[in-house]
């Protein structure tokens, strides 16, 4: 990681691997699950260190459904434990908690337990943490279609945009994998269109500050083209340069 180069302003991450970080320690996957909690609570410590506004990670997608019942069922009962666990070391760091995902679909005391959740931590200003839980990013553009289209509104790229799940932040700008395998996985198919992607082989509970530091040097290290090319990305740096110049003299005077 490069201090003085961009930094990503939102950071997004499938935190793959618990289940087979426990299986490889002869130990029962809810164990990886609890490990992947506290990496979970560093991540934010590495996040407000580095001043990233924005992290999203996914948590449970609505795919997770099809796993044992045995491991949906502690994959509950730690959520129950782990949120209350956690607020308020949230709330004095100035986290933001949103949970984003499928609601209609979990237990009442889960819904209720997240909707506190969001109002405790509501004032924080620091950076918004969201989790992503029975989530899925095709449920996501379907929901806000069908907003739209209840609503009589024309369906158009920016509408839509903005009935997504995810409008109250600004899309990623990096997403970074743990675990070893290279897909998408159903998550953040719209928000993730010109995301940069870093898959680590390390599974998400043995992902440590020096990890993620290295998907931020990744990150830094790639031009960031938006559909242009490169030549066309060097030349709006260069005009953007006096403009920014005469910015910084401003400032200065």
């Amino acid at each position: 990681m490069h201090p003085t180069l961009a930094m990503p302003g939102h950071v997004a991450i499938v935190m793959d691997g618990n289940g087979r970080w426990a299986t490889r320690r002869l130990m029962p996957r809810i164990a990886g699950h609890r490990q992947g909690v506290e990496t979970l609570r560093k991540a934010v410590r590495w996040s407000l260190d580095r001043g990233i506004g924005v992290l999203t990670v996914f948590a449970f997608s609505s795919e997770n459904w099809n796993r044992p019942a045995e491991e949906v069922k502690g994959l509950m009962a730690l959520l129950m434990h782990a949120i209350p666990r956690e607020l308020p070391g949230f709330i004095e760091q100035g986290v933001a908690l949103r949970f984003v995902g499928d609601r209609a679909g979990l237990a009442p005391e889960i819904q209720s337990l997240f909707s506190s959740a969001e109002a405790q931590t509501a004032a924080g200003r620091r950076i918004t943490l969201n989790v992503c839980f029975n989530y899925g990013g095709r449920w996501d553009i379907v929901q806000a279609a069908r907003t739209l289209a209840e609503r009589g509104e024309t369906i158009t790229e920016a509408a839509l945009a903005a009935s997504l799940s995810l409008a109250h932040v600004p899309d990623p700008d990096l997403v970074i994998r743990t675990g070893g395998e290279q897909r998408v996985s159903n998550f953040l198919l719209w928000q993730a269109a010109y995301a940069e992607w870093f898959f680590s082989d390390k599974a998400w509970p043995s992902f440590t500050a020096d990890d993620f530091d290295l998907a931020i040097s990744a990150f830094q290290g790639r031009e960031r083209r938006f559909g242009l090319t490169s030549q066309q990305v060097r030349e709006q740096a260069h005009a953007a340069g006096p403009v920014l110049e005469g910015l910084d003299d401003r400032c200065q005077a």
